[in-house]
């Protein structure tokens, strides 16, 4: 009796050790992003999401599809340091879903000379080729 109950507590201890890392992992992530953007790099920001053309964005005027377009949305949209700001993330909640998907919600804010925009998202994230990688951002 005592080896069923021994295994079933080392195999809960392991599920529980695995979601933490792989939050870990996840917040690195975006931790890696917002850094990358304070330093005005847009391609190193952009390393948080799955390079291929079924990423999806979400944002005020709809879906974009694709890594390389949403990438030149950045830039058109951030063209220099003054434009991209200081971000700031506010990570509310990261919810692993299983052994490859985890959502993600929290808030962004800009710290620009002339305002502070900010707002919401919710993120989808996957695991590909052991990292998590960025599949669907919905940002408002």
């Amino acid at each position: 009796m005592k080896k069923p109950i021994l295994c079933l507590l080392l195999l809960v201890t392991t599920c529980f050790a695995l979601k933490a890392q792989d939050k870990q992992a996840i917040i690195a992530v975006l931790n890696t992003q917002q850094a990358a953007w304070n330093k005005g790099d847009i391609e190193g920001f952009m390393q948080g999401y799955w390079k291929s053309d079924s990423l999806m964005f979400i944002g005020k005027r709809g879906p974009t599809y694709g890594w390389q377009q949403t990438m030149d949305n950045y830039k058109k949209g951030y063209p220099d340091r003054a434009a991209m700001g200081k971000l700031t993330f506010r990570i509310d909640k990261v919810e692993i879903l299983g052994s490859r998907d985890a959502f993600v919600m929290g808030a962004w804010s800009l710290a620009r000379e002339k305002d502070t925009p900010g707002g919401y998202f919710t993120l989808w994230f996957r695991k590909i080729n052991g990292e998590w990688k960025v599949i669907c951002d919905h940002t408002s």
